[in-house]
């Protein structure tokens, strides 16, 4: 479910989907994205050793890492962003991110968060480049820990909202801050400051979509992935 959820990687569908199925899932979301990461640093590598244009190449590896996740989470920062632009009322926002389209508001923010992301990208070595990608996508686990509601009944939020215990959300952002201290060519500290800023600024991000919507959806999941994305390769950036 993880990979098939997260990736365009070709695998057998779930015999089962349920809540413990999908907790499961994104817990392992982080594993799931290592195919995204690996095309990014492998990118920024080639290109580095090429000797193009840092900002082409930052643009080539976050253009592999959206088609290689179908455009999933930019499609859900442009709706996030529609909904939380349109109403007060809940149910318009919902419908409004229920919508194909996207509005001014939505564009207007899918493009000044892929600005940051390509900016950031230009700083960042493949190592750091992959390491983005991944943190963006530890705090799915975040998103979806008990407590957390689903803005509706039915779709993908309502399927993994709730489904991940705390401890093991903790356990995930805590592993991810260990496992960051040991990025090479950083101040020890850098890693871990990504990630604890990209946990914050989806964390904002879960709380104000809770406020307003009563809960998370599938674009909720999306928008906190890029949004996290952004802000762990600004902090990664030398």
């Amino acid at each position: 479910m993880a990979v098939g959820t997260l990736t365009t990687v070709p695998v057998p569908a779930p015999r089962v989907i349920d809540r413990r199925v999908a907790g499961r899932a994104m817990l392992l979301s982080p594993l799931a994205a290592i195919p995204l990461a690996a095309a990014a640093g492998g990118i920024v590598w080639a290109g580095s050793a090429a000797g193009l244009p840092a900002l082409g190449t930052a643009a080539l590896a976050l253009g592999a890492v959206a088609l290689g996740s179908r455009g999933l989470h930019l499609d859900g920062l442009a709706d996030t962003a529609d909904g939380l632009g349109a109403s007060y009322d809940r149910a318009k926002a919902l419908e409004v991110m229920r919508r194909g389209d996207s509005g001014p508001t939505g564009v207007a923010t899918l493009v000044l968060v892929l600005l940051l992301q390509v900016g950031a990208l230009t700083a960042a070595n493949p190592i750091t480049a992959a390491a983005g990608v991944l943190v963006g996508r530890c705090t799915l686990s975040m998103a979806c820990a008990r407590g957390v509601p689903p803005a509706r009944p039915e779709g993908l939020g309502a399927t993994v909202a709730g489904s991940v215990p705390r401890t093991a959300a903790i356990a995930v952002g805590v592993a991810a801050a260990g496992l960051a201290v040991l990025l090479p060519g950083l101040p020890w500290w850098r890693g871990p400051l990504a990630v604890l800023l990209a946990y914050g600024v989806a964390g904002a991000l879960l709380w104000r979509c809770t406020k307003r919507l009563g809960g998370i959806t599938g674009d909720v999941l999306g928008a906190g992935v890029e949004a996290a994305v952004a802000a762990a390769l600004l902090a990664l950036s030398t």
